[in-house]
């Protein structure tokens, strides 16, 4: 149906072709980033804010690393037996409540459990948004879609990084308070302005307005564990983090090490959160359409390859190439994962698919840093650099060919049984003019 010229310029779906409760989503997480002040300085808070040791603070961010892992699956779950919107409020609003504790507690008992579920309420969110994104944007969007939230999340982690350097000066109670707050108003955003889009909610609501809308009908899907080629995805995955981890847990060692200071490598790690921002949109749409096998073993090629250079960097300029050469393998890999790990689910278990994407990541987190520094206090730097590329190339080649072999992985696009239990997937959006860009504002 034709519409008014002005009513199009009005409608970001239509100029984009994202639906508006998309861009509330992605509000919100760029809200949450923004407002992600305690991150960057959670260690400094306990060592010299609280006093604590050097051996205390590390433990109280593997807590959070531990709770992490638990979030990412329970929140994959809740997700799909309670609903997107509430798994995604309710972990907000525990988020919020365990942050705020964490930065007025003082005793060591209070800090550790309140690191503990401030990292399991923060990991379940993210299953629960990405199934409800899944639920919301059809297939050949979604690797956009999730791009766009990734570049969300780098420009608001940069944002926040500023504003805690700034608002340190006023005590780091604050900052974890005010982190509570953002975090607060992202849940009330999403309860707000987020439809639930779980397909049996979805299907109760259909099936209310008439005869014709009832519940699909089909076979139920199997548990997440016994689709193997989606599990074997999810190991090559967790190859990829563990080789993307080190960028955080050892390059800042290695630096150090060779005589760099702590302020240099603040400047490295800056050139990564730049470059993400900069080019996570041009470079997605430059691939989109391209073969997502090729797409994902460039991915473990390119970060591979940008940490086994590694071994041969001695100056800033020099290290700072190897992290923009490993940033391109990350720009290219976290859209295109989360979008085929959107795309193999079952419209019922799409929670559960994101939560065992998202444990691999969060698993990595937990196990990297131990790791590399065994790997590093062992063997040494170049043993590291050389493994970080031998694991890496093997997670894009492995991903490569489980994507190009298994024809719901390489199409692209749902089975007709894997999107809903039997329902047809969803039709092709329209073509509009301008659909490659983001909106300038978002709905109100």
């Amino acid at each position: 149906m034709n519409r008014p010229a002005g009513a199009r310029l009005r409608d970001p779906a239509a100029l984009r072709g994202l639906p508006a409760a998309f861009w509330w989503i992605w509000l919100s997480i760029l809200v949450n980033w923004i407002g992600g002040f305690a991150g960057p300085m959670l260690a400094l808070s306990l060592t010299a804010g609280r006093g604590y040791s050097a051996s205390y603070a590390g433990l109280v961010m593997s807590l959070v690393g531990l709770g992490g892992i638990g979030g990412t699956f329970l929140g994959g779950v809740l997700a799909d037996r309670i609903g997107r919107r509430t798994t995604m409020f309710g972990a907000h609003l525990w988020t919020a409540a365990s942050m705020a504790l964490l930065g007025v507690s003082d005793t060591p008992w209070a800090v550790a459990a309140s690191a503990l579920a401030m990292g399991l309420g923060a990991t379940a969110v993210r299953p629960a948004m990405q199934a409800s994104l899944t639920d919301l944007v059809p297939p050949e969007d979604r690797q956009r879609a999730f791009a766009l939230n990734y570049w969300a999340l780098n420009a608001g982690g940069a944002i926040a990084a500023v504003l805690a350097g700034l608002m340190v000066a006023h005590g780091y109670a604050l900052i974890f308070l005010a982190d509570g707050a953002a975090t607060l108003l992202c849940g009330i955003l999403v309860l707000a302005k987020v439809p639930e889009t779980r397909p049996a909610a979805a299907a109760r609501s259909a099936a209310a307005a008439g005869p014709k809308s009832g519940p699909p009908s089909g076979p139920s899907s199997g548990p997440v564990h016994r689709d193997g080629s989606f599990m074997f995805f999810v190991l090559m995955t967790a190859l990829f983090a563990v080789v993307f981890k080190q960028g955080s847990s050892t390059l800042p060692v290695v630096m150090t090490r060779e005589g760099h200071s702590p302020e240099m490598y603040s400047l490295v790690s800056a050139a990564n959160g730049l470059m993400v921002v900069a080019l996570q949109i041009p470079l997605t749409r430059l691939v989109s359409g391209r073969s997502r096998p090729m797409v994902l073993l460039a991915a473990g090629l390119l970060l591979g390859w940008g940490f086994g250079l590694t071994m041969l960097a001695d100056s800033v300029a020099a290290f700072t190439c190897t992290v923009l050469v490993w940033t391109l393998g990350e720009i290219l890999q976290a859209p295109a994962g989360i979008a085929v790990t959107a795309d193999r689910a079952p419209a019922d278990r799409r929670g559960r698919y994101q939560g065992m994407y998202g444990g691999a990541w969060s698993i990595a987190a937990f196990l990297a840093p131990a790791g590399g520094g065994w790997v590093l206090d062992e063997w040494g730097a170049t043993t590291l650099w050389t493994l970080c590329a031998v694991l890496a190339t093997t997670a894009g080649i492995g991903c490569a060919l489980v994507t190009a072999r298994d024809k719901d992985f390489r199409t692209g696009r749902p089975s007709p049984v894997r999107d809903g239990c039997g329902t047809p997937p969803l039709p092709p959006a329209p073509s509009r003019p301008g659909r490659g860009s983001p909106p300038v504002g978002y709905p109100s």
